[in-house]
Formats: C-alpha cells, structure tokens, sequence
C-alpha cells in the first residue's frame, strides 16, 4: 500500500545520495562511500547539515573540538577537508572534488542539491501529508506521514560522534519525528483506524511513558474500540506517574477526554 505513494524529489538511480536519517551514509548503487576516519565524518555530517551553503570555520571547530581545540587546529581542520576531497575525488562522487566541497574567505560549502538529502524528502512528504490533511483526505495524509517515517533506518546521525552543533542538530531531527508520528497516528484514528492502532500505541506509550499525547491517543482508541475500561487505567497509570516523577497532573486535553470516558459510561 505505502510502496506505491510517489515521493518527491526522490533521486534517480546512480545518483548520489546523502542519508542523515540513521547512519550517515553516500550513497551510489546501494554502496556506501562514506569516510571511515570519525573526524571526516563528523565534518561531512555539518557540510550535509546545511547543503550549498557556506559553514564558517569557527563552526566547523567548535564542532570538531568543542571548547577544546588543538594549538594547529586550522592546519588539522584543512587536513580533514583535504582528506574528504580525496574521498571524493577517488571515489568519483563528482567531477571535482574542489567544486563539489569548495574553501570560501571564512570557511567551507558543500554544493550538492538538497533533494539529494533524505532530510529534504522527509520535509517534502511531511508537507505532503499537510497538504492532504488539509483538504481532509486523512488517509491520504496518514500513507505520506508513513512514508516520511519510512525514509528513518534508526537514530539521526547513528555512527558520528557528534558535537554542540551537530547534537542539536539531532535532537531537532528527532521532534521533527515524534511530531510526524504523532500526526500520522492522529490521521489513521481520523481514518476510523482503532482496533489496528491499540497494539502499536501501547508500545509507543511503554517507550516513552511520560508522553501525554501519545497516552491520549491510546485513550481514544480503546475508547473508540469499546474498551473504555481499558482506556481509563491507562489514564489512572499516567497521572500516576506524572504525579511521582514531575509532580504534575495531566494536561488539561487528557483531563477533558477522561471526564468524557466517564461521562459515556454514566449514559450507558
């Protein structure tokens, strides 16, 4: 079913192709061309970050070495991009490795298109799913969230140790998910999805156990599946939960819900 959905700005075969969402990878004919040194990486993962556009050197140090760099620390940094060209060039990744990762007055850009980035493709079908959802195909809307979510092999950045900036970088990448998640899953119960939903919820919501919209949408689905029983322990284990660990009563949209759980049980 998702298989068929067409995702824009998907590259053609033989092309390069850079993924962020999972391991770092360069892509061409299903193999990796990845640099193997960690400090190469690491300065491909920023390049990747922000495609066409320059990154200063003082960025590139800071997330290099933190607050600690070595005394050579430009010389060390040229030696990672002559490295990186290198990689480029034996690996015919472009034409010119100089082009393709070109030096600027205060530091570096990487000319590649960003649709050859999976993050573009993610954003692009995330937009799709809006558009859908907006003009209230729900289901529509769910098959591009889910293909969006497709596009993720595992966590942001998986084999790069990352830095200040490339760390924020993935904490950003990682909401972009749980919102997409979140939307998708709201689309499917749009959708009249329940029962098959109940299942997928529950393990959504034992992983992240203090996430109240995620409890909320279980909520709804076993409350919409006639298991309203179900649905209001899962209410009682939260709000226990918030109250031992944050102190916290449930949000005033989980309150609502569970007054209307026993509001239908009173009318039965």
């Amino acid at each position: 079913m998702y298989s068929e959905l067409p995702r824009p700005d998907a590259p053609d075969d033989g092309e390069v192709t850079f993924t962020v969402l999972g391991p770092l990878e360069v892509l061409r004919g299903g193999v990796d061309y990845a640099p193997t040194t960690p400090k190469v990486l690491q300065l491909l993962a920023v390049l990747v970050m922000r495609p066409g556009r320059m990154v200063h050197i003082d960025t590139l140090i800071r997330e290099l070495w933190s607050d600690n760099p070595p005394r050579t620390v430009r010389t060390t940094l040229h030696t990672y991009v002559y490295h990186l060209r290198r990689c480029i060039d034996q690996n015919g990744l472009a034409a010119d490795g100089e082009k393709m990762l070109a030096t600027k007055q205060s530091g570096y850009a990487f000319y590649i298109d960003p649709a050859r980035v999976d993050t573009h493709r993610f954003v692009r079908l995330r937009q799709l799913g809006h558009e859908h959802q907006d003009a209230g195909d729900h289901a529509a809307a769910a098959d591009a969230y889910r293909a969006a979510l497709d596009l993720w092999s595992g966590p942001p950045l998986a084999n790069v140790h990352c830095g200040p900036i490339l760390s924020a970088y993935r904490t950003e990448l990682l909401e972009q998910r749980r919102s997409v998640l979140h939307l998708r899953i709201e689309a499917e119960i749009v959708s009249g999805k329940h029962r098959e939903l109940i299942g997928e919820l529950r393990s959504l919501a034992t992983g992240s156990p203090l996430d109240e919209a995620l409890h909320g949408q279980l909520m709804r689905v076993l409350g919409r599946s006639g298991r309203r029983s179900d649905a209001m322990a899962v209410y009682r284990r939260l709000r226990s939960r918030l109250a031992g660990e944050l102190g916290v009563e449930p949000c005033d949209d989980l309150q609502v819900l569970h007054r209307e759980l026993i509001s239908e049980g009173d009318h039965r």
